[in-house]
């Protein structure tokens, strides 16, 4: 399982012509370990809604998106470390991970998002030699 994008809604700076910039404090921090039988992903989310989550497959890729409630109080910060804004996280499923039988749950700010692995599925191993 590969992290492929992970970008905050409005994140673009000044024109449309300019890279895609990513605010740290618009997005969520994932940790994932492994178990004998699934990927657990963790999404640190604080002070969300559950009910305006949304996680999905499509292919090969998992997506993890908050859109926060439609009149969320924008307040006037003297200090502001962190965000309960809207996210987009993307992931690559590799053939190991089971996307039919993916479960999530949200409890205590943290959204667990359980990968179960397919039976007797291995990672295909190679060397890289380095040139």
């Amino acid at each position: 399982m590969y992290q492929t994008h992970h970008a905050a809604k409005g994140d673009y700076y000044g024109s449309s012509k300019r890279h895609l910039l990513y605010r740290s404090m618009q997005r969520a921090a994932v940790n994932i370990y492994k178990t004998a039988t699934s990927y657990e992903m963790l999404v640190f989310a604080p002070g969300r809604i559950k009910e305006h989550f949304s996680v999905s497959v499509k292919g090969n890729e998992l997506t993890i998106s908050y859109t926060p409630p439609e009149g969320f109080p924008k307040f006037n910060w003297v200090l502001r470390e962190y965000s309960r804004g809207g996210f987009v996280r993307s992931f690559t499923l590799d053939e190991t991970i089971d996307a039919a039988a993916i479960t999530a749950k949200y409890e205590e700010g943290v959204l667990q998002v359980s990968l179960p692995v397919i039976a007797g599925a291995t990672n295909k191993e190679q060397e890289i030699k380095i040139s």
